[in-house]
């Protein structure tokens, strides 16, 4: 079997007790080393063969784990964060299934709840937002043309973008087509890590900021009135309204 481990943001407490139970029967993992934090190998065995994916073609990542399942092994294949977001899983997957080789996905903290953690926000703020648009800005990955940043900026709904930190400038260019240049912005460097940061500002001088910082990779920008606003009270917990667990005051 061939297990896709969300390794977590950083922080290896932030693992799941599903993957440390999965890491610690692996006999092969492969995991992405410039992102995971080195202390989450650690839960593997000690005698388990640890491939760095970084170096690494597709085929190769594939052929390890036809390998190894051909031998009876667990494979532990780590993603930063959780799989289902910039993790390359589909890519992996489908070879797998072509091979008839079974595996199963076991999620993870993302980056982006780990970053909203670290600087004590929630993105759906009553009467202020209640939609996130996760994204990131075209570089030598293409974004479909309907999903081009300027055109998600139109929404003003709390955003968080990925895997463009050291592109500010573009980024910014493209955010002002649809948010005004007084929204709050943050850029939240290795969140849940020892080292993680985190710089405010709005649009109009977060790059600057960030420049300023010398923050160029591994970080996320975060956009909205989310950084900023505290909303109205939640019916969820008005006394005067009824749900299905409780009945509101007369």
């Amino acid at each position: 079997m061939v297990y896709f481990i969300g390794a977590g943001p950083g922080d290896p407490d932030l693992l799941t007790k599903k993957a440390i139970d999965v890491l610690s029967r692996a006999k092969v993992v492969i995991w992405a080393g410039s992102l995971i934090n080195p202390e989450v190998i650690e839960y593997a065995p000690a005698d388990a063969e640890v491939y760095d994916s970084a170096g690494l073609t597709l085929e190769e990542i594939t052929g390890i784990m036809e390998r190894a399942v051909g031998e009876g092994k667990v494979v532990a294949r780590l993603h930063s964060g959780d799989p289902s977001l910039y993790g390359a899983l589909g890519e992996q997957a489908a070879v797998l299934e072509q091979k008839g080789i079974p595996y199963e996905v076991i999620p993870g903290v993302s980056s982006f709840l780990a970053a909203a953690a670290q600087i004590k926000r929630e993105y759906t703020v009553p009467d202020a937002c209640q939609t996130v648009i996760i994204t990131r800005l075209e570089g030598r990955t293409p974004v479909p043309s309907k999903e081009k940043l300027a055109d998600l900026a139109r929404h003003r709904a709390s955003m968080c973008i990925f895997l463009s930190v050291h592109l500010i400038d573009e980024v910014v260019k493209e955010l002002l087509e649809g948010y005004p240049p007084a929204t709050p912005a943050a850029v939240v460097e290795k969140a849940s890590w020892p080292e993680g940061r985190a710089v405010f500002g709005t649009l109009e001088n977060i790059a600057s900021l960030v420049k300023a910082e010398g923050i160029e990779k591994t970080a996320l920008i975060l956009v909205g009135d989310f950084l900023t606003a505290r909303g109205a009270r939640s019916r969820l917990y008005a006394p005067g309204f009824s749900h299905g667990h409780r009945r509101g005051e007369e």
